[in-house]
């Protein structure tokens, strides 16, 4: 039966897949070897880099837009339970993203960022396509100069926060999530409202699917070459290595292969035209948003054509909040730390093993039960209080 002010739970294996090969991206960079033998960047650190993390982000702003609605956003008290759910959502992710960095790992944790994207947005649920698309934009050109322009008066940012912070310095703690940390959630928002405004697209149209994968891997060709003509042709290289000269030309060609070390040089704006993995550049943040669409344009063509092939992907990506934290614990365990590629084997092996029997067991993952109750009691507690009391279901698939 169909109850007002409630979005129906929509699955697309498609999302689910894409949310899976994140997962296993991101494992990979944790994992395997950065360096090839030739002392180049390896294959993994080439698919992944950056790259996982950003799909991750860009698939959380899609489950925003179809928990809020998909094509016909949500309105009034509707979207208000909407709103608050969301905002409960954020509390929990970043509360376990404060915990579980308490364990010591050779890794960024991503889960208190992407709580702060999820409250930032929170007064976005509501907004059309188009305008989701146009916020996009801004935060991506805006953010990273933000970054820039305040990174000299902010606090220098720790490794991973956690409830110590919380209480010690929590002004280090909110300008780290917000603007200074890995994952620096106001210029991160470009992957938020650019996912979100894919999700109030008609996913399940092959045309759509297929103008998702297009304009992915258009958006992502044009970043790149952007990048090219603003570092050679106008000069940009020679401005960035003129107005840096701490750094020799080797460092700085490092740094455009694998990134910053630590966070981008403020000696001269033409920092922000280069593409480097973590960069959180303009161009940065467009080309990842691209890579994402493309590789969700990609699953959903497959998983519309050819959907049981897909799950093993399909089976990790409905909860990888689960796996993501499993698989941070194992990291921090040091589990066959001097052998990556058999522990990333074994781990890969685990994550999608255990997907799988979970699944004929209960339909989502304990953490994102766990979530989805929180998220559900707080939606229907909103809307008896606006004058029904109405049941809900969780239409964000995994966190």
């Amino acid at each position: 039966m169909s109850v007002p002010g409630i979005t129906k739970k929509v699955r697309f294996t498609g999302i689910d897949a894409a949310r899976g090969i994140a997962l296993i991206g991101m494992m990979a960079i944790h994992l395997l070897p950065a360096v090839a033998e030739d002392e180049g960047p390896s294959l993994a650190w080439t698919l992944f880099a950056g790259k996982s993390a950003a799909l991750f982000a860009l698939l959380a702003g899609v489950a925003l837009a179809l928990s809020s609605g998909g094509t016909q956003p949500r309105i009034g008290r509707a979207l208000t339970a909407v709103r608050y759910g969301t905002a409960v959502r954020a509390g929990v992710v970043t509360c376990l993203g404060l915990a579980i960095a308490y364990v010591d790992m050779p890794a960024f944790i991503i889960l208190a960022y992407y709580g702060a994207m999820f409250l930032l947005a929170v007064p976005l649920l509501g907004m059309s396509a188009r305008a989701l698309f146009t916020a996009a934009a801004v935060f991506a050109v805006l953010g990273p100069v933000l970054m820039q322009l305040l990174r000299g008066i902010l606090p220098e940012p720790g490794f991973d926060p956690t409830f110590t912070d919380l209480f010690t310095d929590p002004w280090q703690l909110a300008t780290q999530l917000l603007v200074t940390g890995t994952y620096p959630a106001i210029p991160w928002m470009a992957y938020i409202c650019a996912g979100m405004a894919i999700g109030r697209l008609r996913l399940g149209e092959w045309k759509t699917q297929c103008a998702v994968l297009i304009a992915g891997i258009g958006t992502a060709v044009a970043a790149a070459l952007a990048s090219a003509l603003v570092l050679g042709p106008l000069g940009g290289l020679q401005r960035i290595a003129d107005a840096t000269p701490f750094l020799d030309p080797e460092t700085i060609q490092d740094v455009l292969v694998w990134g910053p070390e630590d966070h981008l040089p403020t000696t001269t704006f033409w920092w922000i035209g280069i593409l480097a993995p973590h960069s959180t550049t303009p161009l940065d943040l467009v080309f990842t948003i691209g890579v994402a669409a493309a590789v969700l344009g990609a699953m959903l063509l497959l998983g519309h054509a050819a959907g049981r092939y897909l799950l093993p992907l399909t089976a990790a990506g409905s909860m990888t909040l689960t796996l993501y934290c499993l698989h941070l614990l194992v990291l921090g365990s040091g589990f066959y730390e001097d052998e990556p590629e058999l522990s990333y084997a074994l781990q890969v092996a685990a994550v999608i093993a255990f997907a799988l029997i979970w699944r004929t067991i209960r339909r989502q993952g304990p953490l994102e039960e766990l979530i989805a109750k929180a998220v559900n009691a707080t939606r229907r507690s909103v809307l008896a209080r606006g004058g029904t009391v109405r049941a809900t279901e969780n239409g964000s698939g995994s966190t």
